[in-house]
């Protein structure tokens, strides 16, 4: 299709296999809004439209993401490129990470074969390679959270897949760069704007957490211990990250 060319919701979704009632939603919750009205106010969607429908459908979705995470995402700047690159390179250490374990695991065999016990620091090193954990530590969260604590926020972590580069490394820095925009201009926390930021800040959390209040309370001490680490921007100075923490902690407040 050529640059001037528009297509109507209607003709949209027959394209895409989607309904008219979901494409109204989308415009709705701001995920895909037409470019351009008729008129008589009808929608019409140009190409730009349909890039954005088109990394949506294929590049995000896919990855079994909310619509309000996918609206995030692609509003920060997402390049589809990124995730070809990410997926392939949480891929490849998925492999590396087994042919490691193999390995690990075939010395031991080997050893049990031949009769001769393992050493302590072999066991050691195999119960590693099992439970994916390192031997280095030094972690900010290692220091607020016990073993089982870590276990589970691994555990959750690793079941949410490749969707949680993007709740970590994108959504949520968006999130909290937006809550921090709204703080420097003056918005009082008990605006609706900033209670819906934290709102979504705490639904990331709890998919982390499962909604334990030790394990939140340790990550949230974990980050005014280290808040360069923890939220994502390294380069903003800690006290702005403390004020913006303590601006989001009325924001929660004033919703209880």
């Amino acid at each position: 299709m050529t640059v001037s060319a528009t297509w109507k919701v209607g003709r949209l979704a027959e394209a895409s296999g989607l309904t008219v009632r979901t494409l109204h939603h989308w415009d709705t919750i701001g995920l895909l809004s037409p470019s351009r009205r008729t008129a008589g106010g009808h929608r019409e969607y140009t190409e730009d439209d349909l890039v954005r429908l088109y990394q949506v459908l294929l590049a995000l979705r896919g990855l079994g993401l909310s619509l309000e995470t996918i609206a995030v995402c692609l509003d920060a700047g997402f390049d589809p490129r990124r995730l070809v690159r990410d997926h392939l390179a949480g891929v490849e250490a998925s492999i590396a990470a087994l042919d490691a374990l193999r390995q690990r695991l075939l010395r031991l065999g080997g050893e049990l074969a031949a009769d001769r016990a393992p050493t302590a620091a072999e066991l050691l090193d195999a119960l590693r390679a099992i439970g994916g954990t390192s031997p280095e530590g030094g972690h900010t969260l290692r220091r607020r959270l016990d073993a089982g604590q870590l276990e589970v926020l691994e555990t959750r972590a690793a079941a949410l897949g490749p969707a949680m580069h993007y709740l970590l490394e994108i959504e949520r820095p968006e999130l909290y760069r937006r809550a921090d925009r709204l703080r420097t201009a003056g918005t009082p926390p008990t605006d609706p704007k900033v209670r819906r930021l934290v709102a979504r800040m705490d639904e990331l959390s709890t998919s982390f957490t499962g909604g334990d209040a030790g394990i939140s309370a340790g990550v949230r001490n974990a980050w005014h211990d280290d808040p360069a680490a923890m939220s994502g921007e390294p380069a903003a100075p800690a006290d702005d990250w403390r004020e913006l923490s303590d601006y989001l902690d009325l924001a929660r407040r004033s919703t209880t």
